[in-house]
């Protein structure tokens, strides 16, 4: 249990730093601009990349692995979309951001860094793989959903092409896509250029955390919605739940790779579900709650996973 510790801790005590300097420091909260566009367009693609191109390109190939974790997130989404909309008796457009709470995890920020040291480098291929096909399942039906609920833009088409648009223009699976490209076709990086991708890479994590830890600590916390702890809970315990399931049902798979989807999908609701509720007018302080109450409460069940995870109590055929 002490070696977990010393994996969990350093990550979640990141997250507690910004925490604490989110709430010592009267600092605007525009100052993380840059450092959120450092992250979102330099070093989490960075790191994106350098995992899919060291990863050789035929153990990206499984498509069993794709459907069972996708659905995992399906269900989680759905499930957590309904909870908001019983518990809470939400509009489809803030139930829609109730379920990407529900279905997506901090992948991003803590999923790529937490599976390496957890699991080791075999943990990588399928953590690339989970985060973009996660990614787009959920962006794809995240906006499908809102701009269907927006009576402004009723076009069927017109919601296909902000979907579209949003998948091609996102850095982190354009990153994913070109690292997969490189391991395709054997392109090996001038040495300048992998180092430089490198040094981006190991910036990501640390500085991923804190900015969640400080933009979690500028968030009002009033009160506790209806459907938030209903929504958490389908992140934290159903989600895994039906990853473990799903890994059953459509394995065998390696042991390093259903642990990582386990291990991914137990991940504390993203950041970027309070920015998209934000960017909609919708949720938008239940969405800071339950980031705030799913990071805290992750300290107890994601450690817990990767306790069983790393003892061998939790074994695939």
């Amino acid at each position: 249990m002490v070696d977990i510790l010393n994996l969990a801790l350093p990550y979640f005590g990141l997250i507690f730093v910004g925490f604490a300097c989110g709430k010592a420091k009267s600092l605007p909260e525009s100052g993380l601009a840059w450092m959120n566009f450092f992250l979102l367009y330099v070093s989490l693609p960075a790191l994106l990349f350098a995992i899919m191109s060291k990863t050789p390109f035929s153990e990206l190939n499984n498509p069993p692995f794709l459907v069972a974790t996708t659905l995992s997130t399906v269900a989680a989404f759905t499930i957590a979309l309904v909870v908001g909309k019983v518990l809470g008796g939400l509009s489809l457009r803030e139930a829609t951001l109730a379920g990407l709470s529900g279905g997506y995890g901090n992948i991003g920020y803590m999923g790529p860094g937490l599976a390496l040291a957890v699991l080791g480098a075999k943990a990588a291929a399928p953590t690339a793989l989970i985060f973009c096909c996660d990614s787009i399942f959920l962006f794809t039906i995240v906006p499908l959903l809102i701009e269907l609920s927006d009576r402004d833009h009723p076009s069927i088409v017109h919601a296909f092409g902000v979907v579209l648009k949003q998948i091609v223009l996102n850095p982190l699976i354009m990153s994913a896509c070109f690292g997969a490209a490189v391991a395709a076709l054997h392109i090996e990086l001038p040495v300048a250029l992998d180092r430089t991708i490198t040094f981006l890479q190991n910036a990501a994590a640390p500085t991923a955390l804190f900015v969640l830890g400080v933009t979690v600590a500028l968030r009002p916390f009033d009160r506790v919605p209806w459907e938030v702890p209903g929504v958490i809970a389908v992140k934290l315990l159903i989600h895994p739940l039906a990853a473990f399931g799903l890994m059953l049902a459509f394995g065998p798979f390696a042991q390093p790779w259903a642990a990582t989807a386990i291990l991914m999908a137990s991940l504390p609701p993203a950041l970027n579900v309070f920015v998209i509720a934000r960017q909609n007018d919708a949720w938008i302080e239940s969405a800071s709650v339950a980031v705030l109450l799913g990071t805290f409460a992750s300290v107890v069940t994601l450690t817990s996973v990767m306790w069983l995870l790393q003892t061998g109590r939790l074994v695939f055929p």
